[in-house]
């Protein structure tokens, strides 16, 4: 997993890839590198560390090339060292590549090519990919009119070898300023702009220069050169050339700068506001939901009898909260699956099973891999997703967006906030479809569902509360998330925060299952977090607080305002303002993100760069 950029044009690419790698770097950061052709020949520079590294190595050197490639690195295969570092070079050094993805049949691919003469440099899978398109390029025929396309045939015959997934720059010393491009199960986007042509992993590498990009599709190869891009596909024993699929960015560069916040984590906690009411935008038509994005008729939703949410992560917990809405409004059976887990155990789909792939980035390998699997069993499939064509989206039957607009902190807060509102609103579609809410019903949860963003808006205009309960628990060495129901769900979204920022080991757990072995945990000190707010099963969570608290617990309480009696029940109370059950997790994740964040600054943790965390995880 990493971030891939290159440019050939008429600017010097130096700047143009380290400003791009810097961007990226929230894709995976223990190494950096860039390769520029300079003078018939390529310079390579690789740094172990962040890109400010890099930066400060290329400062003193020459580099005045106009065509080159550069890469962030979240080890895979081989630990993060200079010599693990992209870009890697064949033998002779004249090919140059960077890889994002895994190469599953490195090991037999590396045995061969040793056997026939290669040397390798490093301990990781993709430098095969550079050895490969050595050999393949000296068995390609010699187009003497164009060195460029010599070397697409090349990548094209190389990728053939390929298991896995990959998204591939390449440059050679033979074909000065072209750059070759191609992906498969792994994103990879190019862009024509007036001082040349670009690729990247990401688009906000190239925001500055286009907003018009294309999108290369599985086994497509792009060959770029100064003043255009050409798109080709293999035919046969040869290539054909095809159009990508066009892509124009509508988000503003400011998603890129901290815009006066410390972090991006806290500046995106703030914008989740704005992305509840612009996820709700147009949604309501009269007194009916309105999803125009999927396929699926009234009377098409109306036979899906059974919903099977699948995600990772953050998106799974937000799967979790929309079990309960659907089953709840809906009626329907429905089922969250861990998408790393659904591939792999033949799950039974049918025609009338929904199928809804939770994925912030849109490119999560797991779950495009269940969609896939989903689909070849006759399933249909919605995508929510924030990237607009990314491969989520692209493979699914309608998707919704949750118009978060980029999130560039690894821990992912405003991104989740919009999959839960756009998962209510598919709770309150199915709803509509089954009958089950009457359209006054409907409007009414829809408008308390708009109010939310204006509930975010009080927490975040005092937190004191919040950070007094983080001094509190900043020096423990572990942590207990308790809830029920809706509660439960935030628990585990509560503890998957504080874990991934903060390194402080925390575990969650349904309230009523502390009996049954987490309770061994608590001892004099020790931080239960529990969201307590008003709902059908507030007694019981009172009465887990009262357990944990003869036990020495330190407990923190996320409750309603104007809940008098929590306050002789936990030591720290954090107030979130009035709302129903169902949509309590909106107004209760938010305290648990600022929470997690406090505890992660009074550690002295990088909370938009957890160590050994990557923001898309594209490899399984």
């Amino acid at each position: 997993m990493c971030g891939i950029v290159g440019y050939t044009g008429s600017a010097p690419a130096c700047g143009i890839l380290v400003e791009g790698l810097a961007r990226l770097e929230y894709r995976g950061y223990d190494s950096a590198g860039i390769a520029i052709q300079q003078g018939g020949a390529t310079e390579v520079v690789c740094r172990r560390g962040r890109v400010a590294e890099l930066a400060g190595s290329l400062a003193p050197m020459e580099l005045g090339g106009t065509c080159g490639i550069g890469h962030t690195r979240w080890a895979t295969h081989g630990r993060p060292s200079e010599a693990n570092a992209h870009p890697h070079t064949s033998c002779d050094g004249r090919i140059c590549i960077v890889h994002n993805g895994i190469i599953e049949n490195f090991a037999e691919l590396r045995e061969r090519l040793i056997a026939e003469g290669h040397a390798f440099a490093s301990d990781t899978d993709s430098e095969v990919v550079a050895h490969l398109v050595e050999a393949r390029l000296a068995q390609t025929p010699v187009a003497a009119d164009d060195a460029g396309l010599r070397l697409v045939q090349a990548v094209a015959d190389a990728v053939c070898e390929l298991v896995g997934s990959y998204a591939l720059a390449v440059m050679s010393d033979d074909a000065p300023g072209a750059i070759v491009a191609t992906r498969k199960d792994s994103p990879l986007i190019a862009g024509l702009a007036p001082d040349g042509a670009y690729v990247a992993s990401d688009a906000i590498a190239m925001l500055d220069a286009t907003r018009d990009v294309q999108v290369l599709a599985d086994g497509q190869i792009a060959l770029l050169m100064p003043e255009r891009i050409t798109c080709y596909e293999a035919a046969g024993d040869g290539l054909a050339e095809v159009e990508a699929a066009a892509v124009h960015i509508d988000w503003d560069m400011d998603v890129a700068e901290k815009t006066g916040y410390p972090d991006f984590m806290l500046k995106e906690i703030h914008e989740q506001p704005r992305v509840i009411r612009d996820t709700l935008a147009g949604r309501l038509v009269g007194n009916s939901i309105s999803i125009d994005e999927l396929t699926l008729s009234a009377q098409e939703l109306n036979l899906v009898d059974r919903v099977c949410i699948i995600a990772c992560g953050t998106s799974y917990h937000a799967g979790l909260i929309a079990k309960n809405l659907i089953e709840g409004w809906a009626r329907i059976p429905c089922e969250v699956e861990v998408a790393s887990e659904f591939r792999y155990r033949n799950p039974i789909m049918t025609p009338t099973t929904l199928v809804v792939a939770v994925s912030q980035s849109g490119e999560t390998a797991d779950t495009l891999a269940a969609i896939r699997d989903a689909r070849v069993k006759d399933a249909r499939v919605f995508g929510i997703t924030n990237v607009v064509g990314s491969p989520v989206a692209r493979e699914s039957d309608g998707v919704v967006y949750t118009k978060a607009n980029k999130e560039i902190a690894v821990a992912s807060t405003k991104s989740f906030l919009g999959q839960v509102v756009s998962l209510t609103l598919l709770a309150l579609l199915l709803a509509q479809a089954k009958g089950e809410l009457t359209s006054a019903h409907i409007r009414q949860l829809y408008s308390e569902l708009a109010d939310t963003a204006e509930l975010v808006e009080r927490i975040l205009a005092d937190t004191s509360a919040i950070d007094e309960a983080a001094q509190a628990c900043k020096d423990a060495a572990s942590a207990l998330f308790i809830g029920r129901g809706m509660g439960a769900a935030c628990a585990h979204e509560g503890a998957l925060k504080l874990k991934e920022i903060s390194y402080l080991h925390a575990e969650s757990y349904p309230a009523g299952e502390m009996k049954h072995g987490p309770i061994a945990l608590i001892e004099e000190g020790f931080p239960v977090i529990a969201i307590a707010t008003a709902s059908p099963t507030y007694d019981k969570v009172l009465s887990n607080l009262q357990e944990s608290r003869a036990r020495g617990a330190l407990v923190v309480a996320i409750a309603t305002e104007g809940d008098e009696e929590i306050r002789s029940h936990a030591d720290h109370v954090i107030y979130i303002p009035p709302v129903r059950d169902a949509l309590s997790p909106i107004l209760a994740s938010v305290p648990l993100q600022l929470f997690a964040r406090a505890i992660a600054l009074a550690r002295g943790c990088d909370v938009d760069q957890p160590r050994n965390l990557a923001k898309s995880v594209t490899v399984e």
